[in-house]
C-alpha cells in the first residue's frame, strides 16, 4: 500500500463526509417544494465537488472524447439510452457533470439507504429497483424509463449491472437495449478506464488519467434486443482495449 496514495484517499473520503452534509440537506428540504431541475442541479454541483476533490487531493484527472456523438441543448427534447463500462464509483459521479443534459440513473433501491447521499438521489425524478423481484423490476425499469424519456430526459444504464474489475467483462444483459427500442430512442455505448484510478471495491485512490470515450448513437429501431446489446458490447469492449491497453496485455 502506497502510504501517499493511502492519506490523500482518506482525505479525499473526509472531503466527501464533510460536503455531502449540507448538500444532501439543502437537497432534502428543496425536494419538500419541488422535485424539478433545482433538486438536480443542487445533486450535480455536489457531484462536480466531489469530482474535483479526487482531482486536487488525489490526482485523478480525465479526458473526454466523443462528445458531438449525445444531443447538445440545442436539439432540444431528443433522448438517448447511454450504456457505458461500469469499473468505479467515478463514472456514476462524474457523468451527470459531463453530459449537456440531465440524467435519470436506474439503480437499486439499497443506495437509497446511505445516509445523506441516498436521502438526495431519492429525491431525484430516477428508477431505483428491487432487483430480487425479476420481471416486477423490469416492469417498473420499462414503464419510468419510458416516461422520463418521452419527456426528453436522458435515462443512463449500466449494461453489466455491476462495476467489473480492471481488465475483465461482464455479462452484458439486455435490458439496457430492451428500454431503448420500447422507448424507439438511440442507445450510446461509452468506455471508461476508471479502474486505473478507482479500483473496483477499493479505499484508495491513485493519480493517472482516466479516459470517457463515447462512442456513435446506435439507432433502436426495428432491432432485436439482444442484437443490439451484442453491438454495444462490441463497440465497448474494443474500445476499452484501446483506451487502456495495459489492462488487457497478454
Amino acid at each position: 500500500m502506497h502510504p501517499v496514495w493511502f492519506v490523500r484517499s482518506v482525505l479525499f473520503f473526509v472531503w466527501l463526509l464533510i460536503t455531502v452534509v449540507p448538500f444532501a440537506t439543502v437537497v432534502v428540504i428543496v425536494s419538500l417544494f419541488t422535485r424539478g431541475k433545482a433538486v438536480y442541479r443542487l445533486c450535480v454541483s455536489w457531484l462536480a465537488v466531489a469530482i474535483w476533490g479526487a482531482k486536487v487531493i488525489c490526482g485523478v484527472k480525465y479526458r473526454v472524447s466523443g462528445i458531438e456523438h449525445v444531443p447538445t441543448a440545442a436539439d432540444g427534447r431528443a433522448a438517448v439510452l447511454l450504456a457505458p463500462k461500469h469499473q468505479s464509483t467515478w463514472e456514476a459521479f462524474a457523468f451527470p457533470t459531463l453530459m449537456p443534459h440531465p440524467l435519470a440513473y436506474v439503480f437499486k433501491r439499497e443506495l437509497l439507504y446511505i445516509p445523506f447521499f441516498g436521502w438526495a438521489i431519492g429525491a431525484m425524478d430516477m428508477v431505483h429497483i428491487d432487483r430480487s423481484k425479476g420481471t416486477q423490476a423490469w416492469r417498473k425499469v420499462a414503464e419510468q424509463g419510458k416516461r422520463l424519456m418521452d419527456q426528453g430526459n436522458w435515462v443512463i444504464m449500466f449494461p453489466e449491472g455491476t462495476r467489473i474489475e480492471r481488465g475483465e467483462k461482464g455479462e452484458y444483459k439486455s435490458g439496457a437495449s430492451r428500454l431503448a427500442i420500447s422507448a424507439g430512442v438511440p442507445i450510446v455505448p461509452i468506455a471508461v478506464s476508471s479502474a486505473k484510478c478507482w479500483p473496483r471495491r477499493s479505499f484508495m485512490l491513485r493519480p493517472g488519467l482516466i479516459d470517457v470515450s463515447i462512442g456513435p448513437a446506435i439507432p433502436s429501431k426495428g432491432r432485436r434486443p439482444d442484437e443490439l446489446m451484442a453491438e454495444v458490447e462490441a463497440w465497448i469492449e474494443a474500445e476499452m482495449r484501446r483506451i487502456d491497453p495495459e489492462a488487457y496485455a497478454p
